[in-house]
């Protein structure tokens, strides 16, 4: 057996064993990219503001949404889920795994926020640029006063 004959089979095996890995971490992808979208695709610092200002209310909501369109689109096949142990009904085998997303979700920014990852971060803010007609409104300067009244006098007051 030469070299070149056993370095085919080195890599003919390692093609083997990524093959392998491969078909069994398939189904767990999109949890990762779930992870991966919350880890490192958010800017948690803004979302902390916006959920603290009462935008938790619309995650709630859209949860809550999540699992009645899940529930009727995709029941069980036998009517239950079998989780943790336990049989539970349709719509509350959604809520449980709603939930662990919502969970998952908020540790992925618990995680950003302690700066374990901030080296793989990078933010890039827009920069607010007055030259296209924020400074006048997009009104430009035809005939309206300071406070945007419409600043004619030909309308007789």
């Amino acid at each position: 057996m030469g070299l070149s004959e056993s370095l085919l089979n080195l890599i003919s095996a390692l093609l083997h064993v990524l093959a392998a890995l491969g078909q069994s971490i398939a189904p767990w992808w999109p949890l990762i990219a779930w992870i991966a979208f919350w880890t490192l695709a958010v800017n948690w610092l803004k979302l902390r503001e916006v959920l603290h200002a009462g935008g938790w209310i619309g995650v709630v909501l859209i949860a809550v949404v999540m699992v009645m369109v899940w529930g009727i689109v995709a029941p069980p096949s036998d009517g239950f889920h079998h989780l943790l142990g336990l049989n539970v009904s349709n719509f509350v085998g959604k809520l449980m795994y709603v939930t662990g997303l919502l969970v998952i979700m908020l540790l992925c920014g618990s995680v950003q926020l302690s700066g374990a990852v901030d080296r793989y971060l990078h933010f890039v803010e827009p920069i607010d640029d007055d030259h296209h007609g924020h400074d006048d409104h997009g009104h430009g300067d035809h005939g309206h006063d300071a406070h945007g009244h419409g600043g004619h006098d030909s309308h007789g007051h």
